[in-house]
Order: structure tokens, then C-alpha cells, then sequence
């Protein structure tokens, strides 16, 4: 099982450590005081590097969108992050976009997500059946069809997301049913929750 470290645990962990070695040093000398400032600093590290996306991605699995988003946000520097984590952070941002509605805001987080090195192509074509779905949703059959295609190329490994792929397709050749399209938004949402827990990604708290 992996070691978790709540992110409130870990913030206290970097002061504690970091600042509290660093005015010890002031007080005592450097001596021993840089053990205490490594372990801050790696503790930094990994929040910096990881931030909070396992703890987000838990939550959307369990529909918690509200707990999900409060966990990103203690992502303060996304930028920073592991550019796989970096991704997956985006995703999560995208998902919650679009069970908002506001697929304006979903499609530019999804973009940013395809312009990162994905974990693998399943989670590409996540992304890119949910950018397929937002467009069905506005009647852009053409951009539907576009994304689709991309997702054709693609290896993948997953039942679920084959099982998306098919109903995708089904919905494509009946344009102008906004059911079967809003049909698909649903199960892309199901898709995102329970996409993610079987796969094996670097740890990420």
C-alpha cells in the first residue's frame, strides 16, 4: 500500500522543518541544523513536484467534484509540477469544468492536458472522447469527428473506455440526436471517475 501524507500534515511538516532548521542554524551554527533543513526541503520537493492530485482525483472518483476542486487548489504552483502530475492535473480541472457546463472552460484545460506527456493512451483517449463529446454537444460534427479519429489511433487497453469508444461512434453517425450526445457526457463522466483507479501511476499526493 502506498504511504500517504495529508497535504495539511505535509505543510506542516515543510515549517516545521525547513523554517524551524533554518532559525535554528541562526541560533546554533549550521551543525545539525542542515538535517532538519533537507527534510524540509524534501518535503518541498514533493509537493512542489506531486501537489494534490491523488487526493483531488479520489474524490472525483467518488463524485466529491466540491472536494475535489478544494484539493486543487492547494496546487499552488501547477506549473512546477511533474509533468505527468502535471496533466492529470488539468484532466481533473477539465472534468469538473464539464459537469459544470461550462465546456469553454473544459475544453481549454483538456487542451492543455493533450499538450503534456500523458501516462498513456488511455488517458489520451479520455481526453479526447470528452473534447468529442463537448463538441457533439454544440452540433460541431466535423470537430466531433476529428477528435474521434484520433482516438481510433490510439492502443487501448481498458474495457470501459472501449465500451465509450463504441457508444461515441454510435452517437457520431446519428448526428443531430442531442439525447445520444448528452448520453455520452454522463457516461464520459463515469468514464474520468473510474478510469483512473485501476492503473498503476507514480505516487501522487
Amino acid at each position: 500500500m502506498m504511504f500517504k501524507i495529508n497535504i495539511y500534515v505535509k505543510f506542516a511538516l515543510i515549517a516545521v522543518f525547513l523554517l524551524g532548521g533554518i532559525g535554528l542554524s541562526f541560533i546554533y551554527g549550521f551543525g545539525y541544523t542542515w538535517i532538519l533543513i533537507l527534510i524540509g526541503l524534501i518535503f518541498l520537493a514533493s509537493y512542489l513536484l506531486l501537489g494534490t492530485i491523488q487526493s483531488a482525483a479520489e474524490r472525483i472518483q467518488v463524485t466529491d467534484f466540491a472536494g475535489a476542486e478544494k484539493m486543487l487548489g492547494l496546487t499552488f504552483f501547477p506549473n512546477l509540477l511533474y509533468v505527468t502530475n502535471r496533466s492529470i492535473y488539468y484532466i481533473l480541472k477539465g472534468s469538473i469544468e464539464a459537469q459544470r457546463k461550462d465546456t469553454k472552460a473544459a475544453e481549454e484545460y483538456f487542451q492543455k492536458a493533450l499538450s503534456l506527456k500523458l501516462p498513456s493512451d488511455n488517458e489520451k483517449a479520455m481526453v479526447l472522447l470528452q473534447m468529442c463529446n463537448i463538441q457533439m454537444m454544440k452540433s460541431n460534427w466535423a470537430g466531433a469527428q476529428n477528435y474521434f479519429m484520433q482516438v481510433k489511433k490510439l492502443h487501448i487497453s481498458e474495457k470501459l473506455i472501449k465500451e465509450q469508444i463504441d457508444q461515441v461512434e454510435k452517437a457520431i453517425n446519428s448526428r443531430g440526436n442531442i439525447n445520444v450526445a448528452r448520453s455520452m457526457g454522463k457516461q464520459g463522466m463515469q468514464m474520468m471517475r473510474m478510469g483512473g483507479g485501476k492503473r498503476r501511476r507514480p505516487p501522487m499526493r
